[in-house]
C-alpha cells in the first residue's frame, strides 16, 4: 500500500478513505443501485449513431454550453423549467462538487443529515468545506422541525437533502424542504448569511405514487437546487451524466468553477440519444418498482424490517450481525451492500431473476443468521 504520510497532502484529507463500493465478479450484483436491465437495443443503436455522427469532429472541442442537451433536459423535467435553469456534468457527484466549489470552501459549512449518501462528507472534504451532521431520528426519518432547527443552529452555507434518501430509500415530504428553506432565509434576515439548499433526487423516477418532487418548489426560491441523474432510471451509469434545475443565476455561478469543455462531445451525444428515447429507456422503471415492492413484501413475511422505499433499492434489518449476513449472501453469489449501519443491509431491486436469487439465498442464510427481533412497523 502507498504511504500517503510521505506526501504533502492537505490536512483536511489526512485519514480519509476514498469512496469504494465493492466491485466483485459475482452472478448477482445488487449493491450499487444500478438499473440492472441492459440498455434496450433500440436505444443502444441510437446512441451508436449519435456518437458516430460526432466522431469525425472530435479534433474540435465540444459545445461548451451543451445548448442542445440543456434544451432536451428542460423538456424532460417540465414544470416550466427553461434551458437557462439547467446545468449538467459528469454524473451528479460532479454536479454536487461544482456546487460546493461555488458555494462552499474554506471557512464555509455543509450541513446534511446522516445516515445519508456517503459521498456528501467526502465531497465536503475535497472542497475544504466543513461537514456538519444534523442527525436523524432513531428510525432514520427526518422531520421538518428537526431539520429547520439544525439550520438555525449551525447556520450552514450549503444544505444537502437526499430525497429519496440513500441508503434508507424514503422520500422527504415537501414540508421538510420548505422548512429548511425558510430557516436559511430567517438566518439571513437576522443579519447572518443564507444557504444554498440542494435536494438530491437521484432516484426520483422510482418514487411511490403521490410522492411530490422538489421541482415544484423552484419558482420564487433562488437558493433552491434540485439535482438528478441519468445513472439510475435511465440505465446509463456508465455514461456519467448528472444534471440540476435551479434559478438561472445558479448556473451562471457554476460556470465560474467548471473545467473548460467539461462535457465531452461523446457524453453529450449519448445523453441526447437517450432523451430522444425516454419512453423506451424508462420502460423498465415500473418493472423495477414491482420487484422492489416484491422484496419489501417478502422481507416482512420473513420477519425482517424493510423501510418504505421510494427508490430502486430496499434498506432492511434487523440482524444480529449484518456483515455476517452480507458475507453469507456473497457466498451464494449475491452481492448486496453493507452500508455500515448496525444490523442493516441494502439491496438493489433488479430483474425478476435477480430478485428471486436474492430472496432464495436470503431464506437459506436466515436459518443461520436470524433476525435480531420480530418485525417492527415500517417507518
Amino acid at each position: 500500500m502507498p504511504d500517503l504520510s510521505s506526501l504533502p497532502l492537505r490536512d483536511s484529507l489526512r485519514g480519509l478513505s476514498p469512496y469504494g463500493a465493492p466491485q466483485l465478479d459475482v452472478p448477482y450484483m445488487l449493491n450499487t443501485n444500478e438499473n440492472t436491465h441492459p440498455v434496450p437495443a433500440e436505444v443502444a443503436e441510437a446512441i451508436t449513431a449519435r456518437v458516430a455522427a460526432v466522431a469525425g469532429g472530435l479534433n474540435r472541442y465540444p459545445d461548451r454550453e451543451f445548448t442542445q442537451l440543456r434544451e432536451h433536459l428542460a423538456g424532460y423535467l417540465g414544470h416550466g423549467i427553461g434551458p437557462e435553469q439547467v446545468w449538467a456534468a459528469n454524473g451528479s457527484n460532479e454536479v454536487l462538487q461544482q456546487i460546493l466549489q461555488a458555494f462552499g470552501g474554506p471557512g464555509r459549512t455543509l450541513l446534511s443529515f446522516q445516515p445519508s449518501y456517503s459521498m456528501y462528507p467526502l465531497l465536503a472534504a475535497g472542497t475544504d468545506t466543513a461537514f456538519v451532521d444534523g442527525g436523524r431520528a432513531e428510525d432514520h426519518t427526518l422531520s421538518a422541525e428537526h431539520a429547520a432547527e439544525q439550520v438555525r443552529r449551525h447556520r450552514p452555507h450549503v444544505v444537502v437533502l437526499a430525497s429519496p434518501n440513500n441508503p434508507t430509500g424514503t422520500a422527504l415530504e415537501l414540508e421538510v424542504i420548505e422548512a429548511v428553506y425558510d430557516a436559511q432565509a430567517r438566518n439571513e434576515a437576522d443579519g447572518g448569511h443564507g444557504a444554498m439548499i440542494v435536494v438530491d433526487e437521484a432516484y426520483a423516477e422510482f418514487a411511490l405514487a403521490g410522492t411530490r418532487s422538489a421541482l415544484t418548489l423552484l419558482p420564487g426560491r433562488e437558493r433552491l437546487i434540485v439535482t438528478r441523474t441519468m445513472s439510475k432510471a435511465f440505465a446509463l451509469a456508465g455514461a456519467r451524466l448528472g444534471y440540476l434545475a435551479a434559478d438561472a443565476a445558479v448556473t451562471d455561478a457554476l460556470r465560474l468553477v467548471r473545467l473548460p469543455y467539461h462535457l465531452s462531445a461523446v457524453t453529450q451525444a449519448t445523453a441526447l440519444a437517450a432523451l430522444e428515447h425516454v419512453d423506451t429507456l424508462l420502460g423498465t422503471v415500473e418493472a423495477i418498482k414491482g420487484q422492489r415492492d416484491r422484496i419489501v413484501a417478502r422481507l416482512r413475511e420473513l420477519g425482517l424490517h424493510p423501510a418504505v422505499s421510494d427508490s430502486n433499492f430496499v434498506f432492511f434489518g434487523r440482524f444480529q450481525d449484518a456483515h455476517a449476513v452480507w458475507q453469507a449472501l456473497l457466498a451464494h453469489g449475491v452481492l448486496v451492500r453493507d452500508v455500515g449501519i448496525p444490523h442493516h443491509l441494502r439491496v438493489t431491486a433488479g430483474t425478476e431473476e435477480e430478485t428471486t436469487a436474492f430472496l432464495t439465498a436470503l431464506e437459506v442464510v436466515l436459518a443461520e443468521h436470524p433476525a435480531e427481533r420480530p418485525a417492527e412497523p415500517s417507518a
